[in-house]
């Protein structure tokens, strides 16, 4: 596998920057704090400038494969996307995105990231397969996992509370199709 040293990504409407203690802001606090944003992740809510400030110095000193995604008309940060962890044995990596500005839901940014990652980390880290988990009522997000062409690989039964009540979850992965320990694994199938 390769190295994995971050560097920014560019899309049509998105940088992908590194992320930094740069990004510490009000407006990040408030996502975090924000239970629409947060309701299907396993932390949110009770952030503070503070507790957000030592996270991101956390990953500056231990850098990992996160950005920031920022919108470059308006230079705006939006949300974060990552690939965290990562088995480099077994050439996995772990995928999460948090859009955390609302008024830029729905936009398709969460989708251009998206892809502007999994290419990245196919083609220049190496990876074989990302995987991610995800609540099965959060709806948008896994239409938005099989647009992308991730699959169900299992389902967790009464995995977690959420909105107050027991929720599956599914496990998903994405396979790095040029790859010919995965070519020739599905040519077997």
């Amino acid at each position: 596998m390769n190295n994995l040293n971050i560097h920014c990504l560019e899309t049509e409407r998105l940088i992908l920057e590194p992320i930094s203690i740069k990004f510490c802001s009000t407006e990040y606090v408030n996502w975090l704090n924000d239970i629409e944003v947060y309701q299907y992740l396993d932390t949110g809510g009770n952030y503070t400038l503070e507790g957000l400030s030592d996270y991101l110095t956390k990953y500056t000193k231990n850098p990992i494969l996160f950005w920031a995604i920022i919108v470059k008309e308006t230079n705006s940060h939006i949300g974060n996307i990552k690939i965290d962890p990562i088995n480099q044995r077994n050439e996995i990596g772990e995928y999460g995105i948090l859009m955390g500005d609302k008024n830029n839901w729905g936009k398709g940014y969460a989708k251009e990231a998206s892809k502007a990652v999994i290419e990245y980390c196919f083609q220049t880290v190496g990876l074989r397969k990302i995987t991610l988990g995800v609540i099965k009522d959060n709806v948008a997000a896994v239409k938005l996992y099989e647009l992308l062409g991730f699959q169900i690989e299992g389902i967790y039964q009464m995995h977690g509370i959420y909105a107050g009540k027991f929720c599956e979850a599914y496990r998903m992965a994405i396979f790095n199709h040029e790859n010919p320990l995965v070519q020739n694994y599905f040519e077997k199938l």
